[in-house]
């Protein structure tokens, strides 16, 4: 075909059409920008990853690779994208729920008329079935069979121990046939529920106690969302009960499919976490009063200070003057800590108002660096990249985020005295990386470094604080329809990333 001939808007259409109508997941990423990030994906490879695409824009393609980074094929898929080849590899990759699956990658390079590679294109296909059914071929069939039927008498054997162990858990449970009615109940649903044996065993679920069972959301759980075969897990659940009162439940279900005696058996574990949300009710409540009754006694300290600063007299010692200024930082950061409180008691309540306006997103970056800076003389924070975009959102919340990950660089890396922060406009998204060399983060603990109060272990020994900065940050992103997330080797440093969708696209910033 000759190449100098451009295909047709229709012929566009339709090759957009086939590509988003195709089975094959399909990526294309951007080898112009650091760590060559991922700018398109078809709606195939959303099904194949489980991501959504708001939260897979952004990422590098080895983000599906979890922790199981020490396969052979990462090594010739960088060794590819180096020499600018084409390449076919299998991956051990695993969804957003921790699944793992095959993947067949081919990677083709794209170059311009220079022969500069500008994107790559890498086609993904599930081969999890084939390499299932290759590793089942390996199997000594007859062991396999032998081993099945010895477990098999085994469990039937030992039904009385397992009956044993039901009773010690410490959650209520019942065990039900396909029909839902009630073959065993242990204790612990009995004494929380205040009900006998007899009163159980036999009976449907929904007739227990009169009808009381009969609750609409726990119906739409068994007959719903139980029959697809898929356990279900952590379903919320709140009831009036007559005798004993509201009780919020957490439940776990389970069909066992197994033959003869045990066919199609389902379990219910039913968790009571009505004192546990009152606690946490209660928490939540103090906290916001707290904030609230604080703020108003440290406003007027703070504004003392500010009139102590200002009408010192110019002979005053100089002792005098550091214990002023010192008493005013200190109040500065109770301030600012009073802040975060109320902050996160608004987010739990839902009460974060985001006020959505159209700024410069580029010279709000920039801003925000030059006032760190100032403050933190010490250390060089270097901006890399643009957008040039006008952003539709709450420009103070933002760099509340921008300010957090930055101070955290500084404040993590005592060794270093550079951070990096790098913006770019990724498809319809606005990219922002903060990357650090300080002592970096396990892998264990990442996923939970933006959850209320949580601490790393190692900095929670070295450095003060209540881990809230992080869980804001998050709330916030999310509450702009973005994702933050944050990659990290311990001794290595880390790098905090958000993106944020370009939904109420304002056009190009001048430059001029």
């Amino acid at each position: 075909m000759n190449s100098n001939i451009k295909p047709n808007l229709t012929d566009q259409v339709l090759l957009e059409k086939v590509v988003e109508a195709a089975n094959t997941g399909i990526v294309i990423t951007d080898n112009l920008l650091p760590d060559n990030p991922i700018i398109y994906c078809n709606p195939a490879f959303e099904r194949l990853s489980g991501y959504s695409r708001e939260e897979i824009i952004g990422h590098n393609c080895r983000f599906l690779q979890n922790q199981d980074r020490k396969q052979d094929s990462r090594k010739t898929v960088r060794e590819a994208i180096a020499r600018g080849e084409s390449c076919m590899v299998e991956f051990r990759n695993y969804n957003k729920s921790g699944e793992l699956f095959y993947n067949e990658l081919y990677l083709s390079a794209v170059k311009d008329d220079k022969g500069c590679v500008t994107n790559f294109i890498g086609i993904q296909n599930d081969i999890t079935v084939r390499r299932k059914a290759e590793q089942a071929l390996q199997l000594n069939y007859d062991e396999t069979d032998r081993k099945v039927i010895e477990r098999t008498r085994m469990l039937k054997e030992n039904e009385e121990y397992l009956s044993s162990i039901v009773e010690t858990i410490r959650e209520s449970l019942l065990v039900m046939d396909k029909d839902y009615h009630i073959l065993s109940a242990n204790s612990h649903f009995l004494n929380t529920f205040k009900v006998s044996i007899s009163e159980t065993r036999g009976k449907m679920l929904y007739e227990l106690g009169n009808g009381q069972w009969d609750i609409p959301e726990l119906r739409k759980m068994m007959l719903e969302i139980l029959p697809t075969n898929n356990p279900v897990l952590d379903y919320e659940v709140e009831h009036e009960f007559p005798h004993i009162g509201k009780k919020l439940m957490l439940l776990n279900a389970h069909r066992i499919e197994l033959e003869g005696q045990f066919k199609d058996r389902i379990l219910l574990a039913i968790e009571d976490i009505t004192e546990r949300k009152a606690i946490e009710q209660r928490k939540d409540d103090f906290l916001s009063i707290a904030s609230h009754e604080l703020k108003t006694p440290l406003t007027t300290v703070l504004g003392y200070v500010q009139m102590m600063q200002r009408l010192m007299p110019e002979n005053v010692s100089d002792k005098f003057r550091s214990v002023v200024d010192k008493t005013g930082v200190y109040v500065d950061r109770l301030n600012q800590l009073l802040a975060e409180l109320l902050d996160v008691s608004r987010i739990q309540t839902g009460n974060l108002e985001l006020h959505m306006d159209p700024f410069d997103f580029d010279k709000m970056v920039i801003d925000t660096i030059d006032g760190l800076k100032a403050a933190t003389p010490g250390y060089n924070i270097i901006l890399k990249g643009s957008v040039g975009v006008t952003f539709n959102g709450d420009e103070m919340h933002l760099i509340q985020v921008l300010t957090n990950l930055i101070s955290n660089a500084i404040k993590y890396s005592p060794e270093s005295h550079e951070v990096e922060v790098y913006i770019s406009k990724v498809s319809n998204f606005v990219k922002v990386s903060v990357k650090d060399n300080g002592m970096g983060i396990k892998e264990g603990e990442l996923r939970k470094i933006f959850e209320r109060f949580y601490r790393v272990g190692e900095i929670q020994k070295r450095y003060p604080g209540m881990g809230i900065g992080l869980y804001i940050c998050d709330q916030i992103v999310k509450n702009h329809g973005g994702t933050l997330w944050a990659e990290s080797k311990i001794g290595e440093g880390s790098v905090f990333s958000f993106t944020l969708p370009i939904e109420n696209y304002k056009g190009e910033v001048s430059n001029g």
